[in-house]
């Protein structure tokens, strides 16, 4: 969740995630779920500012059906 909250506006520096995978490990796959760690916030945000997150929501969506 929280490397999921770093990636979800554009990002940290690529040392960022090289420190935080030296003191705590990535797990395999990790970021193959940063989307569906990120619908939580992207649903509020479509919540709080409209329907410009309503295509990147039902995206990651249609992956599951």
């Amino acid at each position: 969740m929280d490397i999921a909250m770093t990636q979800l506006f554009g990002g940290f520096e690529n040392t960022f995630l090289d420190v935080y995978n030296e003191n705590f490990p990535l797990q395999q796959g990790w970021n193959e779920r940063l989307e569906v760690h990120n619908l939580y916030p992207n649903l509020v945000h479509l919540n709080l500012f409209g329907s410009s997150y309503l295509f990147g929501i039902e995206r990651v969506i249609s992956k599951f059906y």
